[in-house]
């Protein structure tokens, strides 16, 4: 069957041959935990700073991964230790991304000193890539910079975000916060527990997520059954609060587009974990660009089939978010449908007539 002949064409199918190779190992099965990489720690023993606002750090870093390294900087909730969360901190840095666990000052410091703390921390991660017997030297890149927390952790983590416009995302835990100032443009990632008492969604997540401007990427994921410590480890809901976690950042902190159709398509589907969810963010089809459609065709959505309003035979190619070429053929006045009921649900991406349109396949 013979190929479409332009250079549009050829330019988008190169670009999409190039991220599916860079995609290849995105799939849900390699959102594990531990993840691929071997790991070790850094504390004020080794050398690292001791931040004025946080009592005690410790550094979780990959010791084989691919260079520079995104990192996140994580502190616990009211009255609670560093161990409260520390599940996080091997299982990021075993998936490539440096974080540092902070104790607090205070036991009882509420989330605006708990800002602060986080933005020291930061500190300390900007530092150990400028010193000089730090295995990080050189390793770390320091415009890709996450917080994140529990509880007043978690409003803290918020705050942080608003205090310093260079923080790229926020992964708040349970978070609670009662001050509503949340005008701020890091990629808000927001988890809730249904049955939570002490920060009740309705009160608390529900209110931080409508606070934070729709210009923002946010998403809310509120786990059925869940209580407040639902998302203290990455085991939460099953592991799918890990696998939503790890993705956002991949996403919006290392910016690999590559996880956005994964979290759409996959992770916010029908998800059976949850009990809410809100989002506020879009994926680009990857390596192709949306334009007007090219024919007319309905249903979209559909469960099967998809009928096209072509009046001559016309080339077609089927591609998946994530680049994939899935069928090639030709559709004629005489046999006019495309047939998905092969396909898993989600989105498509269809070539046709030098324009590329969204498909979606439901249940």
């Amino acid at each position: 069957m013979k190929h479409f002949h332009t250079l549009f064409l050829f330019i988008s199918l190169l670009a999409s041959s190039a991220l599916n190779a860079q995609c290849e190992n995105v799939t849900l099965e390699n959102l594990t935990n531990p993840g691929p990489y071997e790991i070790a720690t850094l504390t004020e023993a080794d050398g690292i700073r001791n931040g004025p606002d946080y009592a005690g750090a410790t550094i979780y870093y990959p010791t084989n991964g691919t260079e520079p390294f995104a990192s996140i900087a994580m502190v616990p909730g009211f009255t609670a230790l560093p161990s409260s969360i520390e599940e996080w901190g091997p299982f990021y840095a075993s998936h490539g991304i440096v974080t540092i666990i902070i104790g607090t000052n205070s036991l009882v410091d509420f989330p605006e000193v708990r800002a602060n703390a986080l933005l020291d921390a930061l500190e300390t991660i900007k530092q150990e890539n400028t010193r000089s017997t730090s295995p990080l030297e050189g390793a770390l890149n320091t415009t890709q910079l996450a917080v994140s927390g529990w509880s007043m952790g978690g409003g803290g983590a918020q705050r942080a975000a608003v205090l310093d416009n260079t923080i790229s995302a926020v992964v708040a835990l349970c978070p609670y916060l009662n001050n509503s100032a949340l005008n701020h443009n890091a990629a808000l990632l927001i988890f809730s527990g249904e049955e939570d008492t002490i920060a009740p969604p309705s009160e608390q997540a529900d209110v931080h997520y409508s606070n934070t401007p729709n210009t923002t990427d946010k998403l809310l994921f509120e786990v059925a059954n869940g209580d407040h410590s639902v998302a203290n480890t990455p085991n939460g809901g099953d592991g799918v609060v890990g696998q939503i976690a790890l993705s956002w950042l991949k996403l919006q902190l290392e910016e690999k587009e590559c996880y956005c159709p994964l979290l759409t398509n996959n992770l916010l589907l029908n998800p059976p974990a949850a009990s809410n969810v809100l989002q506020n963010f879009e994926c680009e089809a990857l390596g192709i660009n949306l334009t007007e459609q090219a024919i007319g065709y309905y249903p979209n959505p559909t469960k099967n089939t998809v009928t096209f309003n072509n009046t001559e035979k016309v080339l077609f190619e089927l591609f998946s978010p994530l680049g994939q070429s899935l069928l090639k053929n030709e559709l004629t006045p005489e046999n006019n449908q495309i047939d998905l009921s092969a396909f898993p649900t989600g989105i498509y991406y269809l070539r046709i007539k030098n324009k590329t349109m969204k498909l979606m396949k439901v249940d």
